[in-house]
């Protein structure tokens, strides 16, 4: 052998051993797999439900139009403090306000002539007092006429005295009994006028009960020429100008609304949670409420309501008025009454609310991303073949893959409440397990008992 072919044996060699060594190495490795790991670890767990909504005050209303005509007066401008009976708002109102005026003195009209009926049956009250009296009075007189005529009579027949004396007695007699029945004359007569006056004074009083009724009718139909508030509040809409015609009746029309006032003494935010949450938000319940105007600062709250009824989320219809069928996806109202909103706070603004559903201490929890699902088949199938096992099974199996002598190993695992990143485990698992948490694409495709090595300098892959 020559020199120059020593010289490239020596140098080809090493090359060689050493590519050998590298395929070595690769071939022993062709069958690892990289992840990302985790460990399972105790702590305090919160699950929350998150939900987007609006400001809104609890109680507030849209004033409508009770009566048709342009506006003549606004008292109030969007931003002011009302108070409950305040009228704020006035519409044309003559013809109604005439109606008023003159019902209004035909009443007066009716009471005059009522007070003076009943004043004449204070009067004729009074005549028969006197008529009564003087009917008593001559019917004394009468008895003591009766009783002379009697006794001079006797002595007439006696012969005792003169028959003009005779005649003088039987004369006042007489006399006695003619004023008896004048004077019961006028009794009847002051008796029948009395009932003539109760009858005019009962006819007057009606009158003055009709013109009254009458009154509170016209009244009633002014009144609604005048928009009052009907609650304690701030207007927070007005939508109509002065000169503008208001018409009532007309839903959602412009000219039907005059003005909203909201009761800001109890703000809320009103939000929609979606169906697969709200069946864990429950009254009372914690939340904490962020306002996309106002950022860097949070709210606390509670739960106060709860929709019963599901809105589509495509209309924001209620899912019972909806005249077809629908399988979209569907949410509920949730209100979170604020404890502590800010004064310049305004209705509308776009809010979230993160509702507090369930708070564990000291429970062992993982990564959300690491919990896996495989069925009984694969959890069976070797991870160098691809043959399945001899019995199939399609069941699912919720669980996580655990590093364990250098491999990954499939372990059920039973769950409890999920936060915004974490999951309760309840069994299945111990604290300080080594999990695998990385990538996505890695857990979903991972066979049990696959050889895997951990590095968890590479980011995550992001979900698709």
């Amino acid at each position: 052998m020559t020199r120059r072919s020593k010289i490239t044996v020596a140098i080809a060699l090493p090359l060689l051993l050493a590519g050998g060594v590298a395929e070595g190495l690769r071939w022993s490795r062709r069958d690892l797999v990289t992840v990302q790991t985790g460990v399972a670890a105790r702590g305090d767990l919160s699950a929350i439900v998150t939900a987007s909504g609006e400001i809104k005050p609890k109680n507030y209303i849209n004033l409508g139009a009770n009566a048709q005509g342009p506006i003549t007066e606004l008292l109030v401008k969007e931003g002011d403090h009302v108070r409950k009976g305040q009228v704020v708002a006035r519409v044309e109102r003559i013809q109604p306000q005439a109606e008023v005026d003159a019902q209004r003195a035909a009443v007066a009209s009716s009471v005059a002539d009522a007070s003076a009926a009943e004043a004449g049956l204070n009067a004729q009250d009074q005549m028969i007092v006197t008529a009564q009296a003087t009917l008593d009075h001559s019917k004394s007189d009468l008895e003591l006429a009766r009783a002379n005529f009697e006794r001079y009579e006797q002595l007439f027949k006696a012969q005792l005295i003169a028959r003009q004396e005779y005649e003088q007695y039987r004369a006042n007699f007489n006399a006695a009994e003619a004023g008896v029945r004048e004077s019961a004359a006028r009794l009847s007569q002051a008796q029948a006028q009395r009932v003539q006056t109760a009858a005019q004074l009962n006819s007057f009083q009606r009158r003055v009960t009709q013109a009254q009724a009458t009154q509170t009718r016209v009244s009633d139909i002014l009144a609604k020429f005048d928009v009052v508030a009907p609650i304690d509040g701030v207007v927070t809409n007005l939508p109509v100008r002065m000169g503008e015609t208001i018409v009532p009746g007309i839903q959602n029309s412009p000219a039907s609304t005059v003005m909203t006032i909201a009761d800001m003494s109890l703000i809320t935010a009103e939000v929609n949670a979606d169906e697969t949450d709200v069946v864990s938000v429950q009254l009372g319940q914690d939340a904490t409420v962020t306002i996309e105007a106002m950022p860097n600062h949070t709210f606390h709250g509670k739960v106060i309501q709860i929709g019963n009824s599901a809105i589509l989320r495509s209309s924001g219809l209620a899912a019972s008025q909806s005249t077809t069928s629908s399988q979209e996806a569907k949410d509920f109202k949730v209100v979170v009454a604020l404890d502590d909103p800010p004064m310049d706070i305004r209705p509308g603004l776009s809010a979230t609310a993160k509702i507090v559903t369930a708070i564990r201490r000291d429970v062992l929890a993982i990564p959300i991303q690491a919990l896996t699902v495989r069925t009984q088949r694969e959890l069976e199938r070797s991870p160098d073949s691809n043959a399945p096992a001899t019995r199939a099974g399609s069941q699912e199996v919720q669980g996580v893959f655990v590093i364990h002598g250098g491999r990954a190993e499939f372990r059920k695992v039973d769950t409890g409440i999920s936060g915004a990143s974490e999951i309760e485990v309840t069994s299945g698992l111990a604290a300080g397990d080594e999990i695998i948490t990385g990538s996505y694409k890695v857990i979903r495709t991972i066979r049990n008992q696959t050889r895997v090595v951990v590095d968890n300098k590479l980011k995550a892959e992001p979900s698709t």
